[in-house]
């Protein structure tokens, strides 16, 4: 093949990728109604139309719509029960919000390994980092991959621990043929700009749990209930309000998904397919149950050696290089210095005296070998790609394919 282009060589493809959000007058035509209804906010239809219609896509009863994908799940951990004092188990391979989500809930982050397959939280790992102060585990479904829902539901009945779902990634994913949100306690979506239903921000909690509903439900409308009058504020809470603006945009974005959906499933299916050919190339695996990716991201893991051990940094610039926009991805949570400098849990709001001080994360990168390989080497492709042609899909592979022959020669 031809020089490299990061080195000098003809790029690949110079035509650009689908961008992201679509560009779709509906979406101007959502906001211009919000504006000539002159309620912008608190009392708009918008809000409480799409928090029906979300639920409804979930195939879930209830949805509590909120200002982000972090405040979701924060939301699914107050109103579950979680608070000061209690462990929840995470995967370190995820966006940060799935740990400060804890944090804001005045509880402890605990992180453990992934399963090499699927790259979601390994059952057996988080199984193994139950503490007495153990309340709850988190899965993430990352990527839009869903977790093996039912091998953690096992280990989180078996303790009598709280399952919450950080479904951030995964608008639209199925397991067992079941839409991801609220399949456990409870879910926490984004609509953060990159997310595939997006507003710029945003978020939402699921559940079909009609207390825990209205547990939310106060903690994010400043301690209000549903039955309750404008200044009945019963509980603490807080304002965590989306605008109808956010909503009619999301409102909009839920009638184009499930045609994105399925562009996506197409591109994915035949990219894995010449992914797979490719020597030491390994892509996101389904676990055990689950039947529909969202495809937010083609995570993808690779075998150094294949590479001339070249470090995920420099395969994806030089992936970039080639007209193929490529992410390192992730790095391990307990490396980010916020948690491996320590955390000082004695700062938290209302911290009770279980928190004397600093917890440490130095030990977490020798239990967590899974995440540390594919943080070294691993790589991703955005969702937007899967929104493209066949001939998208066949550069993507040949540009991987070019750079692993020279892989020498990358600078």
């Amino acid at each position: 093949m031809s020089q490299l282009a990061i080195d000098g060589g003809s790029p690949v493809r110079t035509e650009p990728f689908p961008g992201w959000p679509p560009e779709d007058p509906g979406y101007l035509e959502a906001l211009k109604g919000v504006i000539d209804s002159k309620v912008w906010g608190i009392g708009g239809k918008q809000g409480e139309a799409f928090c029906d219609e979300f639920a409804r896509f979930c195939e879930a009863d209830y949805a509590v719509a909120c200002t982000n994908g972090t405040v979701a799940l924060e939301l699914a951990l107050r109103a579950a029960g979680i608070g000061p004092g209690d462990e929840v188990i995470i995967p370190p391979y995820t966006f940060i919000g799935t740990a400060t989500a804890c944090l804001a809930a005045n509880a402890v982050p605990v992180f453990a390994d992934l399963d090499p397959a699927s790259f979601n939280l390994d059952p057996a790992a988080a199984e193994a980092k139950i503490s007495p102060q153990t309340a709850a585990i988190m899965g993430v479904h990352i990527g839009g991959m869903p977790f093996d829902v039912d091998a953690m539901r096992l280990v989180a009945d078996k303790h009598g621990l709280v399952l919450i779902e950080d479904a951030a990634q995964a608008h639209g994913a199925e397991y067992r043929g079941k839409k991801v949100g609220g399949l456990c306690v409870a879910g926490g979506f984004s609509f953060q700009s990159s997310k595939n239903l997006c507003s710029g921000e945003g978020g939402a909690l699921v559940t079909n749990d009609r207390a825990l509903y209205e547990r939310a439900w106060s903690l994010h409308h400043c301690g209000r209930v549903t039955d309750g009058g404008w200044y009945d504020h019963r509980v603490l809470g807080f304002n965590m309000r989306m605008t109808e603006f956010q909503a009619a945009v999301l409102r909009h974005g839920l009638t184009t998904l499930p045609e994105q959906m399925e562009l996506r499933d197409a591109n994915a299916i035949y990219l894995r397919q010449r992914l797979s050919e490719i020597e030491g190339i390994h892509t996101q695996a389904f676990p055990d149950g689950a039947t529909r990716s969202a495809w937010h991201l083609i995570i993808c893991g690779y075998d150094p050696e294949a590479f001339a051990e070249l470090p995920c940094e420099k395969l994806a610039a030089a992936l970039n290089a080639e007209g193929i926009p490529a992410s390192p991805g992730y790095n391990p949570l307990y490396r980010e210095p916020a948690f491996s400098q320590g955390v000082d849990y004695s700062k938290l709001p209302w911290a009770p005296e279980i928190y004397a001080g600093q917890v440490r994360y130095e030990e977490a990168a020798a239990d967590c070998p899974v995440c540390e390989a594919l943080c070294a080497a691993g790589f991703w492709l955005y969702q937007s790609v899967l929104l493209g042609t066949k001939k998208d899909m066949d550069d993507i592979a040949d540009a991987i394919i070019k750079v692993q022959a020279h892989a020498e020669e990358v600078p």
